[in-house]
């Protein structure tokens, strides 16, 4: 299969790139500045919010391989915060890479796969798509973007033969962590007493999470499936648990867990 993944300088990206090119696919990866190269795989420079870089970036696939079989969208970032005091700024760069960067990337995608008569667009979302993360309600909100809008491509495209998949991973241990763009306002930490502790909670959930790997070989088996499902929470049992929490306990409920978990004062 033609494989084209955005982002795999790091992490999943990488992992994915490294997984999928041992499988014996043709991988083709996006990056921004890649400091080493995984052997086999092609590295095609592209930034997700440039949108003339993308539709090169899909082009340059097309043109090498007539088709893209499946489309990854993996490239991402976090903003981390209070949102009283996460700036405009940071906010818009957040939607515009996680999400903007998923529909760029699809806008040229999908004409490719529906000509083609078909294909598969795996999509990276978070569980914290599916529930509002404190001190994380920007990358949250744009996760359930990605949510929203890949339950209508799946309803539009099916018909194509394309089927959309949305994958939700609970906490990694990748460079996700530090990488973050945190609130650093002294005044944040002083009227949102929870704060550091919240924060401290959440990387090290992330640093103590499992490896991309285990990701990159879930995404193996569902590259290889003739039917996937729509949507896979990969993550520990104890996240996998919250998802499903989230779905039957009563709101009030579920938020003083979530609270209680994260030390919200």
């Amino acid at each position: 299969m033609v494989i084209l993944i955005t982002g795999i300088t790091s992490g999943f990206g990488k992992a994915m790139a490294e997984r999928l090119s041992a499988d014996g696919h043709k991988v083709y990866g996006t990056h921004r500045r890649a400091v080493e190269f995984i052997p086999g795989v092609t590295y095609i420079r592209a930034e997700a919010t440039d949108e003339a870089e993308v539709k090169a970036a899909v082009d340059s696939v097309v043109e090498a391989e007539g088709r893209i079989d499946v489309f990854i969208n993996n490239a991402g970032m976090g903003v981390g915060g209070p949102l009283e005091f996460t700036s405009i700024e940071s906010a818009q760069r957040q939607m515009d890479v996680n999400f903007m960067g998923m529909v760029r990337f699809l806008h040229y995608v999908v004409p490719v796969m529906r000509r083609q008569g078909g294909g598969r667009i795996i999509c990276l979302s978070s569980i914290g798509g599916l529930m509002g993360l404190p001190f994380q309600g920007l990358y949250s909100a744009s996760k359930y973007a990605v949510e929203g809008y890949c339950e209508a491509l799946r309803l539009e495209t099916g018909g194509f033969g394309i089927k959309t998949v949305v994958i939700e991973p609970g906490d990694f241990a990748t460079a996700f962590t530090s990488q973050r763009k945190r609130v650093s306002d002294p005044e944040a930490y002083e009227v949102y007493k929870s704060y550091a502790d919240s924060l401290a909670r959440i990387e090290k959930d992330e640093t103590g999470g499992l490896g991309p790997e285990y990701l990159a070989a879930k995404i193996s088996r569902i590259v290889g499936c003739r039917n996937p499902r729509y949507r896979y929470v990969i993550a520990t049992f104890s996240q996998r648990l919250s998802v499903v929490l989230k779905a039957i306990l009563p709101a009030p409920w579920f938020a003083r867990i979530l609270s209680s978990y994260y030390h919200l004062k």
